[in-house]
């Protein structure tokens, strides 16, 4: 009988009321009752209850087989349960979890759930951050390609920095130095020449030694380059469309995930609202009576700014533009003073807040030879480790941007998790190198 049965998945269960279906997965949960035994078995599309009697039942986490009859229930998970006629036990565990899955809360142990990740990663709500991750970046994919980019793979070995300074990690390249590239920026701008808009997503490497809640040293980057805009407000533009088709998406492939976490689908305006950074440092200076030091925003101006936004336009997005140069890599094209000059001070490139936290870093980028030089020269950066990426400013590039969205921090914020490693299956910090 067992062998006549196709598999049958937990959600597809209402349409098989009365009938006897072949369920396979994994043991989440089991208890005794009376002589009456439930269990609890999950599969990708979730979680079923089955109730028996005389089972000789493995440990929690066993692979499983269960033959039984689809009967409405009002109290079991997804309102069917299967009345068990027959069990089997396709691999058992051989040892109890080190982490009661179906009891798991990510504000308890933490590292503890980190450590036994290999494990816990199968809980139903580490899961559905995974699944909201993916689906965001498939999103991410289909609307660009809709707009006509073509997406790139560029190299993960590099002999030199995209963004310059200390955070690079150093391999040995056959007895040359090299080093785990922290950006495609580089190549992304170089491929501009080839398809005119481009796309990315892979992993990107930051050698910083963060110890927040926010930063992972190995994350998921997926970025953008377009060709022939008139400045970065195009950019950002491409943004905007990109984020609405992102959650549009989301409302209808991952309903469930999001309810299941609490977690609200953000609206995104017609046009997300913009102010500059030396707008947005007075703003939270003379609004919230925060000082902000340094030369960008931090972390709790980007909190009392996306505050200000969402209760005055009901924004959770605000754009902030127009950064200082010291504070952009060297490649970020500068901005323009009223007489049509560049700037010495002010370019073109901005950040993205959401929910109180920056997700995207983007601008317009240079695209003229002889003013990529200067810049290199201005950030005293050595020209020959440069030199075949510069070299494409020779012949004909035209102006350019992008910007680059971390998917375990927008992901994290989208659902409310406090701590970005809890968005990625296996997070890489500056101390964990495991699983």
């Amino acid at each position: 009988m067992t062998q006549a049965l196709e598999r049958t998945l937990n959600r597809d269960l209402p349409q098989f009321e009365g009938q006897t279906v072949k369920l396979q997965g994994f043991l989440h949960a089991r208890r005794d009752l009376g002589g009456v035994q439930f269990l609890v078995v999950r599969d990708v599309s979730g979680i079923t209850q089955c109730v028996g009697s005389g089972l000789s039942l493995p440990l929690p986490e066993s692979s499983v087989e269960v033959v039984g009859q689809v009967k409405a229930h009002p109290k079991a998970p997804g309102g069917f349960e299967l009345q068990v006629e027959q069990f089997k036990v396709i691999s058992a565990a051989t040892e109890p979890t080190p982490v009661e899955i179906p009891k798991m809360e990510w504000n308890v142990n933490p590292e503890t759930m980190l450590d036994y990740r290999v494990v816990t990663v199968r809980g139903i709500k580490e899961r559905a951050a995974l699944k909201v991750q993916a689906e965001l970046v498939a999103a991410f994919r289909d609307h660009l390609r809709g707009e006509g980019f073509t997406e790139i793979s560029t190299p993960k070995i590099v002999s030199a920095g995209a963004e310059g300074g200390a955070n690079l990690f150093p391999i040995d390249y056959f007895g040359q130095p090299a080093y785990l590239a922290q950006s495609p920026q580089l190549y992304k701008q170089i491929m501009v020449g080839v398809f005119e808009k481009v796309f990315e997503v892979a992993a990107v490497y930051r050698a910083e030694e963060h110890a927040t809640s926010r930063h992972l040293n190995e994350y998921l980057s997926m970025d953008v380059e377009m060709g022939f805009i008139e400045d970065e407000e195009d950019v950002m533009d491409l943004e905007n469309r990109l984020l609405a088709a992102i959650m549009q998406h989301l409302k209808t492939a991952c309903a469930k995930e999001f309810a299941l976490l609490g977690a609200t689908i953000p609206e995104v305006p017609t046009h997300i609202p913009r102010i500059t950074l030396m707008e947005a440092r007075q703003l939270v200076t003379e609004k919230y009576s925060h000082q902000v030091g340094g030369k960008d925003l931090d972390p709790e101006a980007e909190r009392l700014l996306s505050q200000h936004f969402t209760e005055t336009q009901g924004s959770d997005f605000v754009f902030v533009t127009k950064y200082p140069r010291a504070a952009r890599p060297f490649y970020t094209h500068a901005d323009h003073n009223a007489d049509g000059s560049l700037s010495a001070d002010t370019t073109r490139g901005f950040d993205l807040l959401f929910r109180g936290i920056e997700i995207t870093s983007g601008g317009q980028r240079i695209h003229d030879y002889q003013m990529l030089m200067d810049s290199i020269a201005a950030y005293k950066l050595k020209p020959e480790t440069l030199e075949g990426y510069s070299e494409v400013f020779k012949f004909g590039m035209p102006p350019h941007g992008g910007f680059a969205i971390g998917a375990e921090r927008l992901t994290a914020k989208l659902l409310g998790i406090a701590n970005v490693r809890y968005a990625r299956a296996f997070p890489r910090d500056r101390h964990r190198l495991t699983p």
